[in-house]
């Protein structure tokens, strides 16, 4: 095979990003829009060693899993992979996909509990990170790159949020907005951020700026006041100025409402800043944290919550645990959990400031033991060191892991293995329907007897 050469092949399986892969001579190739099922002539585009990628040329025979892709921005923006086939069959292909990495790199060969469906694969969304274009308009950054596609009307974000773009897209026109270089540093806007309180309908905008102020603010703030009634809550820039590609900086000036909205998860009432970390897809975020309970049982026990955030999977467990204490390190996330607790009246919560080390000593010093840890780590997954420290110091009878990437849960859970905590079951949940994405949250129970 050499680059440029077509052929026919079958496709037999899916990459983790959502490619088909098929066999020709011998050599894996990788086809984006394909669907296990189909026969295709392909192009090859790149050729390796031992695979190749390569580009869809014509569909001979469909799969039966194959439909008709509803999105012009389709494999042009990083977001949907699985437009073009069935939500049942992308439902199985997550499902098997958690479950052979377990497998592979876990070293646990069993089975998961069936994948929970999302409630809805449309508008389930409640945030948006738009970044903007040369010529003013918003969209989504390509796949891996940072070329921007228009995609004002995504049928993942709440119908509001198209309004709210096009209203945007009007006042940087008509104001002459400097829009932001990234190659050369320069310009102003940056992104437009936006956040949907689903329960309580409160909206919050967020301008992303390489600067100070943001001119023509009052015309802005009139336009979306105009379009979005009462439910606007929050108008804020988001200062950053640094030459980096992480879309906020660590500054946020309120210039109309108030610095948060709230919305309801699991009967709490949650503060949400522009810097505060929210499931979103705050439906489907109910199941897994309906399910993560499920397998702590924490009624009469002390649970210990790392990586709390703003305390959300704790508090929503504070009405049968006896107590429920919320570690994290990072200051403001920390303030939103302490005042979650309070405007909801629950007095049985305590949030530490610190690593789990740090944890671990103040509750070592005060005698407190952990009956169930829960862990809701970011993509990197846990530390071999702050395994230990579960394992070692808190010791508690179970440990319940919520994961957002299957490769690195699968990994930790064979460090737990070796550290006396065996997976017992686990349950994919599908946060983020017609993406690659998938979250997942398992039981590992202490198989060492207590000393």
């Amino acid at each position: 095979m050499k680059k440029n050469d077509e052929f026919i092949i079958d496709i037999t399986d899916v990459t983790n990003e959502g490619s088909g892969v098929g066999k020709y001579e011998g050599m894996a190739v990788f086809v984006p829009l394909t669907a296990v099922g189909d026969t295709v002539k392909v192009k090859a585009l790149k050729v390796k060693k031992t695979y190749a990628f390569g580009k869809l040329i014509e569909i001979i025979s469909p799969s039966i899993d194959r439909i008709e892709n509803d999105c012009e921005a389709f494999n042009k923006c990083g977001g949907c992979v699985y437009r073009h086939i069935s939500y049942e069959a992308e439902c199985k292909l997550k499902e098997n996909k958690v479950y052979e990495v377990i497998k592979r790199i876990g070293g646990v060969d069993m089975k998961p509990q069936p994948i929970i469906p999302s409630i809805s694969i449309y508008g389930y969304r409640n945030k948006a990170q738009y970044p903007v274009s040369g010529e003013g308009k918003v969209g989504f950054y390509a796949f891996h790159s940072h070329r921007i596609i228009p995609c004002a009307d995504c049928s993942l974000q709440p119908r509001i949020f198209s309004k709210i773009v096009a209203v945007t897209e009007d006042w940087i026109k008509e104001n002459n907005i400097s829009i932001y270089e990234e190659e050369k540093h320069r310009g102003l806007l940056r992104h437009i951020y936006l956040r949907l309180a689903e329960v309580t309908n409160e909206i919050m905008f967020t301008a992303v700026i390489n600067g100070d102020k943001l001119p023509f603010a009052d015309r802005l703030i009139e336009s979306l006041k105009s379009l979005c009634g009462e439910n606007l809550k929050s108008v804020q820039i988001n200062i950053n100025k640094k030459d980096t590609n992480v879309i906020l900086g660590d500054k946020c000036e309120v210039l109309y409402g108030e610095p948060y909205i709230t919305d309801v998860l699991c009967g709490i009432k949650v503060r949400l800043s522009p810097l505060s970390f929210y499931q979103v897809n705050r439906t489907m975020a109910e199941k897994l944290y309906e399910k993560a309970a499920e397998y702590a049982k924490p009624e009469s026990r002390n649970i210990l919550d790392l990586y709390c955030g703003a305390g959300t999977i704790g508090l929503s467990m504070a009405g049968s645990a006896k107590s429920i204490i919320g570690v994290e390190i990072i200051p403001e996330a920390i303030a939103d959990a302490e005042f979650n607790a309070r405007n909801n009246g629950i007095k049985n919560a305590e949030f530490i400031c610190g690593d789990a080390t740090t944890a671990a000593n103040d509750l070592k010093k005060r005698k407190i033991h952990p009956d169930t840890v829960i862990v809701d780590p970011p993509r990197k997954g846990c530390t071999p060191e702050l395994i230990a420290t579960i394992t070692n110091d808190f010791s508690p009878e179970g440990v319940v892991y919520v994961s957002c990437d299957p490769a690195t849960l699968a990994r930790d859970i064979k460090i737990f293995g070796e550290n006396g905590y065996s997976l017992i079951e686990y349950t994919p949940v599908d946060l983020f329907p017609r993406t690659s994405h998938v979250e997942t949250v398992a039981i590992l129970k202490n198989e060492l007897p207590m000393a």
